[in-house]
């Protein structure tokens, strides 16, 4: 039995992808980014605020830096915040993106076995064309961004959406995430979630399965993941 027919038999249809810190090193840019926001807002950002934002929308993001400081959240505040953080964040990726180890070959493997695949990111499209720029927007059949569904991740509207954009069950889609903010969207919307963990630990979850790394992952290992949860 051939590779495509093993994963046509065990029912996936799909692989949606997370950007920052899945499929590309841009989660540590987006942690200093807003370290430097809340020094430029007034003080050093904690530990807890830091976790609290990783993974996060940038709305979430903003106003739990907001909150953190006791700043009162405005709008022309959290407006003049974002385009600060976004004028920051900008110079950071032209500054070179380097993708997470066994990403680029993953995205190759998904797209040879003609499965459906979609970025699925709480980056607004600003910066999120840019980076498409950098992962090859051949790897995809659309992209999802936090600024285009209703609310981000943790919300499962992320993935809702990009389900709908592929006309596929979400049951039907392995995700691929770092952070326990988009396991959780994932997981919310339905979709069985593959971890493959960065910046900080991600929880056990009832549709979730772990993996250390991108690096080696074979046309076999997919409906094997995706199976672990579904059977």
């Amino acid at each position: 039995m051939s590779d495509i027919d093993t994963i046509t038999g065990s029912g996936l249809q799909a692989v949606l992808w997370d950007m920052d810190g899945t499929l590309l090193e841009s989660e540590n840019l987006w942690d200093t980014g807003l370290r430097r926001l809340s020094e430029h807002l007034g003080g050093p950002m904690t530990e807890e605020t830091r976790e609290a934002t990783i993974g996060s929308s940038t709305p979430f993001a903003l106003a739990t830096v907001f909150d953190s400081l006791g700043l009162v959240r405005t709008p022309q505040a959290l407006a003049e915040a974002r385009t600060w953080l976004y004028s920051l964040m900008g110079e950071m990726f032209a500054a070179g993106l380097p993708w997470r180890p066994g990403a680029r070959e993953a995205l190759g493997l998904v797209r040879s076995l003609g499965l459906g695949s979609v970025l699925v990111t709480n980056t607004e499209r600003e910066l999120c064309d840019f980076a498409l720029g950098i992962l090859g927007r051949e790897h995809f059949d659309h992209s999802v961004c936090g600024d285009e569904v209703p609310a981000g991740k943790p919300d499962p509207a992320p993935y809702l959406r990009a389900a709908e954009l592929l006309d596929v069950d979400p049951g039907r889609c392995l995700a691929v995430e770092d952070s326990p903010t988009g396991a959780a969207s994932a997981e919310a919307a339905g979709c069985t979630v593959l971890v493959v963990p960065s910046l900080v630990v991600v929880p056990a979850g009832p549709r979730r399965v772990f993996r250390d790394t991108l690096v080696g992952l074979t046309a076999a290992d997919l409906p094997s993941l995706y199976s672990l949860v579904t059977v």
